[in-house]
């Protein structure tokens, strides 16, 4: 029994419990079952129950019902799937349980859970005394089932759903350009990106009063999606590959669609909305339309590769811009590269296509040492555009290669170089054609993993006397590089001091140099700093433009690379985690920047890394969630924490708010795991202990949507 379990319960007599408290009548103990099939003791049973009501009721249910999208354990379609399959598969799926568990259950307490579970469905426990039980390393089939209780509802949808998806209304290309002020329509609510909220009836002088309104459990897997809410329905993908409509004042179901692949589910970010359609990316390269209404099916796009040429996935959300749907592909290692796809969201129909990675002979062409192009691969395309609806300009960022060797040196022949574009560029397109209208490379030839493939973001800010429209971004050394929207004309940058690569940046060009120290060598160990993990990663920042101060979510760490450690690029060098010799015990960190003025405002540090986005509102406060399960409210203005609550498990999503019948919510999901998580989850468990920073180590509650309010 794991040691956390509160050993009071124990005490309770076996033979009272099994009269007390066991859900199943005692006639289920009567008979003993085929010696081909599974057999389990009352005492499995009756410790079973004890264990399951600690660590899964919470999102099972206490009628092993499931909830949303977590698996019903009991009922019609738990009957179906498990009647006479073989008891080894069973034991697979519940030692993945619970989401995030790192050892709290023995083989011994999954097999006293699977006790219980065959019980509640009216399996007859063994009555010989002497039986061994219910034993993971058997053979043995689980019995069929159809006949045994049958607990669970065929559907939970809300009886009120009708009635609340009346509410939606069409969404419309100015809304998504300024959406109402009670939605957020997008993964940073709107086309700028800028990750603020007019709301302001959570504000500091009651953020305080901030108290859990309601949570609803989801199924556990890799994926890092934000909710997004229009006319009081939050529309929420999850994992592998579902999507759920729900009302966001209660979470209530509305409507739910489960898309079937074949592949095994790939970690993404979410979804869009436009017009009365949700667009959907799915782990088998597909992307889909569904009703906003009905959550039916439109229509289903499977975007063509070339043939022989695997590894590709949607990792961000599609991005929608007129009647075009548009869809970054990662391509991680895949000769040729990524791309951008555009899809016509009324039929479904691919409209053009851009390759992030130029071809020989194309412009840009010449940038990768004169590789053909079965030799280029990376340009990946992690996260979802901008939109300036003035300028009709898309703006993505585009990701490295890890494919490094081959770049490390300049082949020293005229027009040729090793700039590698467009990888660590910000590139400006066309929506309606998906022509390259300008591009500009933040950093050339990285050899280090260091993208600069994270949010744009689009602010109106002042800049040497003159009002300014500016593309912001930040790489993983921390940097921020502003250039300007319409034309990709470098303004001016501003390091956060948690890097050593760029040793100096051209006032004029912003172009880098690199410092020798830092050039990848197998001779010797180099300190590296950031980390490729990223003082700047997938946690989106925010800017408030009404202070035009922008708050943006860091993490202190670097990299010993040499001659030991894992191989992560191709130039031969290894890498290995190190502490950034000034973080004094800290790993987490918030930067207020003043981007009217070019100048730091004030820093928060803490020793617990920082997973979640950032969030500003009107109200004067700024959002942030970390790794050991804080969610914290801070005063814009000084950086004080006004509010904290303990979550169950780890903020991994952006955090969002939205308003329905005049009352404002404040919402963040848990317990979905991704890169940015499993990264910093391993490098502070590396150093935590001796740099003593407190480890949250109680058990997690696995994935779910928490929603807060003051009412």
């Amino acid at each position: 029994m794991p040691s956390w379990i509160n050993k009071s319960l124990l005490v309770i007599s076996t033979a009272a419990l099994a009269q007390s408290i066991l859900v199943f009548p005692p006639s289920v103990f009567a008979q003993s079952t085929d010696p081909q099939t599974v057999s389990y003791t009352q005492a499995q049973a009756v410790a079973g129950k004890i264990t399951y009501d600690i660590n899964c009721a919470s999102c099972h249910g206490v009628n092993l019902e499931g909830a949303a999208v977590v698996p019903d354990l009991s009922g019609d379609g738990f009957v179906v799937k498990w009647s006479e399959a073989p008891l080894n598969e069973l034991a697979v799926e519940l030692q993945q349980m619970p989401p995030g568990n790192t050892g709290g259950l023995d083989p011994q307490d999954y097999e006293e859970i699977a006790a219980y579970i065959l019980a509640f469905n009216g399996v007859e426990a063994d009555s010989d005394p002497l039986a061994a039980g219910i034993d993971f390393e058997s053979t043995d089939l689980l019995p069929d089932m159809a006949d045994g209780r049958q607990v669970a509802t065929t559907t939970r949808i809300s009886p009120d759903a009708a009635e609340v998806l009346d509410r939606l209304t069409p969404i419309t290309d100015a809304m998504l350009n300024n959406p109402p002020v009670e939605d957020w329509l997008l993964w940073q609510r709107s086309y700028d990106n800028q990750g603020y909220s007019a709301l302001d009836q959570i504000n500091r002088e009651n953020v305080a009063d901030l108290q859990l309104r309601w949570r609803m459990p989801l199924q556990g897997g890799d994926n890092n999606p934000g909710p997004i809410i229009h006319d009081g329905v939050m529309f929420f993908f999850t994992f592998p590959d579902n999507v759920l409509a729900i009302d966001a004042s209660s979470g209530a179901l509305l409507w739910r669609y489960e898309h079937e692949s074949e592949v095994r589910a790939s970690q993404k970010k979410g979804i869009a909305l436009a017009g009365d359609k949700v667009f959907v990316p799915t782990s088998d390269l597909h992307v889909l339309a569904l009703s906003a209404r009905t959550g039916e099916l439109i229509w289903d796009h499977e975007i063509e590769t070339e043939e022989g040429l695997t590894g590709y996935h949607l990792r961000s959300a599609p991005f929608v811009v007129g009647d075009k749907v548009m869809q970054g592909i990662t391509s991680l290692r895949v000769p040729k590269g990524g791309w951008i796809v555009a899809i016509d969201s009324e039929t479904g129909e691919e409209e053009w296509r851009f390759n992030t990675i130029p071809r020989p002979g194309e412009p840009g062409g010449n940038t990768w040492n004169g590789l053909p192009i079965e030799g280029r691969s990376g340009g990946s395309v992690w996260n979802a555009g901008a939109y300036d609806a003035e300028l009709n300009l898309a703006y993505f960022g585009v990701a490295p290669t890890y494919d490094t060797g081959p770049l490390l040196y300049p082949v020293n022949t005229d027009g040729l170089n090793n700039d590698a574009l467009y990888t660590n560029a910000t590139i400006a397109l066309n929506p309606d054609t998906g022509e390259l209208v300008w591009y500009y490379q933040h950093l050339a030839n990285d050899q280090w993993d260091l993208d600069w493939a994270f949010e744009r973001q689009i602010v109106d800010i002042p800049y040497e006397g003159v009002n300014r429209r500016v593309v912001l971004n930040l790489g993983k050394l921390g940097i921020l590089d502003a250039v300007d929207a319409a034309t990709g004309e470098y303004l001016f940058s501003m390091d956060m001091g948690l890097q050593n690569v760029v040793s100096a940046i051209d006032p004029v060009t912003g172009y880098k140099t690199i410092n020798p120290e830092t050039v990848p060598t197998q001779g010797e160990t180099r300190l590296i700093c950031s980390t490729h993990y990223g003082s700047k990663s997938w946690p989106p920042s925010a800017f408030n433009p009404r202070t035009n101060r922008l708050y943006i979510p860091l993490n202190e760490g670097c990299i010993e690379a040499g001659p030991d450690g894992y191989e992560l690029l191709t130039s031969g060098v290894r890498l290995a985690a190190a502490l950034n010799p000034d973080s004094n015990g800290n790993m987490g960190r918030i930067q207020a920047v003043d981007l009217g003025e070019q100048e730091f405002a004030w820093r928060h540090r803490q020793p617990s890394p920082i997973i979640s986005s950032i969030m500003a509102t009107a109200g004067g406060l700024v959002f942030a969630g970390d790794l050991n399960r804080s969610l914290r409210a801070f005063d814009e203005e000084s950086g004080e924490i006004l509010w904290e609550t303990m979550l169950d498990d780890v903020p991994s999503s952006t955090i969002v708010t939205y308003a329905v019948d005049g009352i404002q919510y404040l919402a963040v999901t848990v317990g979905q795991t991704g890169y940015h998580v499993n990264d910093w989850t391993r490098m502070y468990g590396l150093f935590a202990e001796q740099e003593g920073m407190p480890v949250n180590d109680s058990p997690k509650g696995g994935a779910a949507i928490w929603v807060f309010s003051l009412q």
